[in-house]
C-alpha cells in the first residue's frame, strides 16, 4: 500500500452504483475496501490491485463489525465510508406486503444504521473522516407503487440529518446521496419509463467529485429531474397529490 494512500470502504459494492463508484476510486489511487453479499463479484473486482474483497451481509450486525475490524487491520485506518446496499422489488411494492418491507427496511435502512453504528467511535475517536449514505430521490415524498423503498429512503435521509450535527462536533462529515434514475440491475425491474435515465460511471463520478471536490451535505443527481422533485417536495400536500395523481393517470 502507498504511503499516505487515501482510503475508503464501501457497501453495496458488488455491482450497479457501489461496484461504479468503487472502480472510479481506484482509478483515482484510492485503496477501496468492498462489501457486498455476493463474494465471487467481488472477487472480480478485487482483480483491480486497488480494491479488497470483504463479503459482508448487512442485515447481520456481528459481520458488519467483524468486517470493519478486518479493514482496518489490513488497511491501517478508513478516510471514508460509502454505505450503498440497497434491495428493491417492484412487483412487490404494488401491494402492501409487511413481510417484504420489513426485508427492505432492513437492508436498506437498519442495515445501514448497523453500519454506521460500526465506525461511529472510530471515526469521532479520530476526529476527522468522511460517512456518506446513498439515499433516493424516491426518499423525498410518497410515490406510487413504493410502500417499502420509497419509506426506507425517507428514513435514510432523516437518519443522515440527525446525525449529522452529533459527528460534526467530533469533525466528522455526513453526507448523504441521493441519485434519480441510474441503469443497474435494480432500475432493471422497472416497467415504467425513466426520465433522465443515467449510467452508473455517470454517477460514480457524481459521487466522487460530491465525496471529495465538495463539502455539500447532500449529493444529487441529474440536476433536471432531482430539482423537479424538490420543487414538489415543497408543495402544500392538496397540490402535490393532485399533480402526482394526474401524472400516474397519463
Amino acid at each position: 500500500m502507498k504511503e499516505n494512500q487515501k482510503k475508503i470502504w464501501i457497501t453495496g459494492a458488488s455491482s450497479g452504483i457501489g461496484k461504479a463508484v468503487a472502480e472510479k476510486f481506484a482509478s483515482e489511487g484510492w485503496k477501496v475496501a468492498v462489501s457486498a453479499r455476493r463474494k465471487e463479484l467481488l472477487d472480480e473486482l478485487a482483480k483491480n490491485q486497488n480494491i479488497t474483497s470483504f463479503p459482508l451481509d448487512v442485515t447481520d450486525q456481528t459481520q458488519i463489525t467483524n468486517v470493519f475490524k478486518n479493514i482496518l487491520n489490513e488497511f491501517g485506518g478508513l478516510d471514508v465510508c460509502l454505505f450503498s446496499s440497497g434491495t428493491y422489488e417492484p412487483k412487490d411494492e404494488k401491494s402492501i406486503d409487511p413481510h417484504k418491507i420489513k426485508n427492505v427496511i432492513n437492508v436498506n435502512f437498519l442495515g445501514v444504521i448497523d453500519c454506521v453504528k460500526a465506525v461511529e467511535d472510530y471515526f469521532k475517536n479520530k476526529k476527522s473522516g468522511h460517512i456518506s449514505i446513498v439515499s433516493s430521490i424516491a426518499g423525498y415524498r410518497g410515490l406510487p407503487n413504493s410502500s417499502g423503498y420509497g419509506p426506507s429512503k425517507a428514513a435514510l435521509t432523516n437518519f443522515s440529518e440527525s446525525i449529522y450535527f452529533d459527528f460534526k462536533k467530533f469533525g466528522v462529515r455526513v453526507s448523504i446521496v441521493s441519485p434519480g434514475f441510474i441503469k443497474t440491475p435494480l432500475t432493471d425491474k422497472n416497467e415504467f419509463s425513466m426520465p433522465f435515465l443515467k449510467t452508473p460511471e455517470y454517477a460514480a463520478e457524481k459521487i466522487f467529485n460530491g465525496l471529495v471536490k465538495s463539502n455539500s451535505f447532500e449529493i444529487h443527481f441529474p440536476m433536471g429531474l432531482t430539482l423537479t422533485l424538490k420543487f414538489l417536495r415543497i408543495l402544500p400536500y392538496k397540490l402535490y397529490l393532485f399533480l402526482v395523481d394526474k401524472l400516474v393517470k397519463r
